[in-house]
């Protein structure tokens, strides 16, 4: 076995609504994930002396523990599949945490790819290692396709979908705010569970799932009356963005991070230039 470098990309959701909360205490998502280049986590993989798993992440040491989702990768691709090397891992989180933007799952999925390629013909075939992904998170097997897709179920059913943002600038805020994602469901729990403000939750795998493309004005966040509410800056960062000419902007995920989609490059800068002024992190995407 080499070592390895893996590069784990972020998302964002260019749709998201919360549909109910389902029997099994999961809640029913249909959702609109899109992969961004950047920012993106960088997963050292070396052989270690002996069959465990090590890991170091100097920016973030809490997550050297038996915790953190790799290791729970690595540990469920084992228990799958008869294959665990014993690896050391040096993990640099340049993705958020507690941003919306998926770093812990795409660190999953990531090496999770890494590892069905290492088994060779121990590897799962695809949609078994998707069933693996999604109990790890709801997240996680997204990241295992190369592109746009739309999600159901809790995250796990995914049908490639058609967004064309070609020659877009896609803006990226990222202030220093963390949401407790489980906080985030709660909170919509008490306010919406039991208003049935969406269509209802429904056993049909299909009926949560739509291939055809998104235009930016449909482009909707179900978590954002109730984040904004416990977090009002961000409301004004989303109107910052759309105040310097953004097509649309909305949060990603459960938060904090959000997104500015814009047509025109000096448009895009103007945003950048006024949120790098309040101290916000910003990346810049060139939509291919």
């Amino acid at each position: 076995m080499q070592a390895a470098t893996l590069i784990a990309p972020a998302k964002i959701n260019l749709h998201l609504e919360i549909l109910g909360l389902r029997d099994d205490g999961y809640h029913e998502l249909r959702t609109l994930f899109y992969p961004v280049p950047l920012p993106c986590d960088l997963i050292e993989v070396m052989p270690s002396p002996d069959h465990d798993f090590y890991i170091r992440c100097a920016q973030r040491p809490e997550l050297e523990t038996t915790s953190n989702i790799l290791y729970k990768a690595w540990k469920a691709f084992g228990e799958a599949t008869g294959f665990r090397p014993g690896i050391f891992v040096a993990l640099t989180k340049r993705i958020p945490m507690g941003g919306g933007l998926g770093g812990g799952s795409s660190d999953a999925a990531a090496l999770l790819k890494w590892l069905n390629l290492e088994a060779g013909d121990k590897g799962l075939p695809l949609q078994a290692l998707i069933a693996l992904a999604a109990k790890l998170g709801a997240d996680v097997p997204f990241f295992l396709l190369d592109g746009p897709a739309w999600a159901g179920g809790i995250g796990e059913e995914l049908t490639p979908a058609e967004v064309d943002l070609s020659g877009a600038t896609l803006i990226l805020a990222c202030p220093d705010i963390h949401v407790d994602t489980a906080w985030a469901f709660r909170a919509w729990d008490g306010k919406y569970a039991t208003a049935n403000a969406h269509e209802s939750l429904t056993s049909d795998r299909g009926g949560t799932k739509n291939p055809s493309p998104v235009s930016p004005r449909e482009m909707t966040n179900d978590f954002e009356p109730i984040v904004f509410e416990e977090h009002p800056s961000l409301r004004d960062i989303k109107q910052t963005l759309l105040n310097h000419g953004a097509e649309h902007a909305a949060m990603s995920g459960s938060g904090a991070s959000l997104f500015g989609i814009y047509r025109d490059r000096g448009s895009a800068t103007s945003a950048v230039q006024a949120l790098e002024k309040q101290g916000i992190e910003i990346f810049q995407v060139d939509c291919p």
